[in-house]
């Protein structure tokens, strides 16, 4: 059994920490926006990266997939490092890792050293990932960590869909070198703001790295995303496609082995066993699978079917993140106010709701019909990620907060892939079964086949939703039985 080294004390108690704690949630909101803006900035790009280093769409792509895999297959053992030797240690060298990686991806000029500065990059983005919530709950009160966790939330959310829009501003005016160098003074004053504000590690545990746990979850993990990426390219009835898929079938049953055997695992499994911690994280994968079901098929939708240009597309697909800004924060504060339960299914019932709306939508829906349902979807999950993130956390020891807080953002991560796997895999099967012959991309003068592909796909992303919203219905009214029960004591 492992042991833990711990000071009583707490940051709570000390009213220093406690006058800077808004600040140092923007320090850590900077870095959080920066690393899940570049999962997604880099999209926009891909056109221009493929004729500037002359290369097919098909392989410039691994420049996006590349910093998703790196991040998922090292989330775990940078959280699990966190809780060993200090989150905000990690946190801070994290920080330095990610601008590095961005200075050097806007230096490379071939697809090698760009994959490889993108991995660097990624591995810092998933040092600061894997322990800011942690970070957050071990600072702020339980009386404004809804609010906090929720402000975290919104970036998450933010930079993972505003990439599309602020890469295409920065790429048409700058060059794509800047998508990756506009990091580098960001995170500098970031870096200074952080060393100066962010505190000493009070909690540490004095665990050992599993080494083989690390190993196993990263040929899971490698093997999970090469099968659900490469088998969109060449047919998921490929027979190197279904080995690397049952390979990482049999490497994730192999790693939850391991884990239940070793003393000091990666993860610590016994988080599961509180049912509220493992649906809200299983409620996470299914709204960010949803959402990004959402994030590829809406700006094809915007730009092919309703004709606008990339411009206004993006002002469009806007609505999103802003509706979850202004949301997000005040559903975190009420949290903390009446609980997360009720928000969390609320959110999820309106995210249901706005799902079945874009289903409908069709070659001539106005623009401001258009706008109206991706607005309510934004206004759900901003509704649900705040309330549902301090329900996470908040089911946590203290000592665990960083592998809590790394698994979160690995089925954030999985999530998105999953998504995007999901809903281009729908839509060019149902395209391909209308048009008659495999399809893998629009075809001109025929947007019906497209409309019918994306109708299915968001019906499928509302039929996730609510299977959540059932999942937070149980979870509600087994909340509300116990607060009876204990109101009858």
């Amino acid at each position: 059994m492992s042991s833990t080294a711990t000071t009583a004390a707490t940051y709570q108690e000390n009213t220093e920490i406690q006058k800077k704690r808004w600040m140092i949630l923007i320090v850590l909101n900077l870095f959080t926006f920066m690393s899940t803006l570049d999962g997604s900035i880099v999209n926009i790009a891909l056109p221009v990266l493929s004729r500037t280093l002359h290369l097919p769409v098909a392989q410039i792509e691994w420049v996006t997939t590349a910093y998703l895999m790196a991040i998922c297959t090292a989330i775990l053992f940078f959280g699990k490092l966190g809780d060993i030797v200090g989150k905000i240690k990690i946190f801070k060298i994290g920080t330095i890792v990610f601008i590095l990686g961005s200075l050097l991806c806007g230096l490379s000029h071939s697809l090698p050293m760009l994959v490889i500065s993108r991995i660097i990059q990624a591995l810092g983005a998933s040092m600061t990932m894997a322990n800011s919530q942690g970070i957050v709950t071990d600072i702020f009160p339980s009386t404004e960590r809804g609010k906090a966790l929720g402000l975290i939330g919104t970036f998450v959310s933010l930079g993972s869909i505003a990439g599309p829009s602020l890469g295409g501003i920065i790429v048409s005016s700058l060059g794509w070198q800047y998508i990756f160098w506009v990091n580098v003074p960001i995170g500098l004053v970031a870096v200074f703001l952080g060393w100066k504000l962010l505190p000493k590690d009070l909690i540490k545990v004095n665990d050992k790295i599993d080494v083989p746990g690390s190993l196993v979850f990263a040929v899971f993990i490698l093997t999970l995303f090469a099968g659900l990426l490469l088998g969109q390219q060449v047919g998921y009835e490929d027979s190197r496609i279904i080995a690397l898929l049952v390979i990482a079938v049999i490497a994730f049953a192999v790693f939850l082995r391991v884990e239940i055997r070793r003393p000091q695992p990666l993860l610590q499994l016994t988080l599961f066993k509180n049912p509220l911690f493992s649906l809200s994280i299983l409620c996470a994968f299914l709204v960010f699978a949803a959402n990004f079901c959402f994030n590829i098929i809406s700006p094809f939708y915007a730009q092919n079917m309703l004709n606008l240009s990339p411009f206004y597309a993006g002002f469009l697909l806007m609505l999103f993140p802003i509706s979850m800004v202004i949301v997000a924060p005040l559903s975190g504060a009420l949290s903390d106010k009446i609980g997360s339960e009720l928000l969390t299914f609320a959110g999820l019932v309106v995210m249901v709701v706005a799902q079945i709306g874009l289903a409908r939508l069709h070659a001539g829906s106005p623009v401001s019909f258009v706008g109206l349902w991706i607005a309510m979807l934004g206004i759900g999950s901003g509704l649900f990620q705040s309330p549902n993130n301090s329900l996470i956390m908040s089911k946590v020891p203290r000592t665990q907060l960083g592998s809590a807080g790394s698994v979160n953002s690995l089925v954030r991560n999985v999530g998105m892939v999953v998504g995007i796997t999901l809903a281009t895999s729908i839509l060019f099967y149902i395209m391909s079964k209308e048009a008659g012959y495999r399809v893998t991309g629009l075809i001109p003068g025929h947007p019906e086949t497209f409309l019918s592909g994306m109708h299915v796909v968001f019906m499928t992303s509302a039929s996730i939703c609510l299977v959540g919203a059932l999942l937070t219905g149980w979870r509600l009214i087994g909340a509300r039985r116990a607060k009876v029960q204990q109101e009858k004591r």
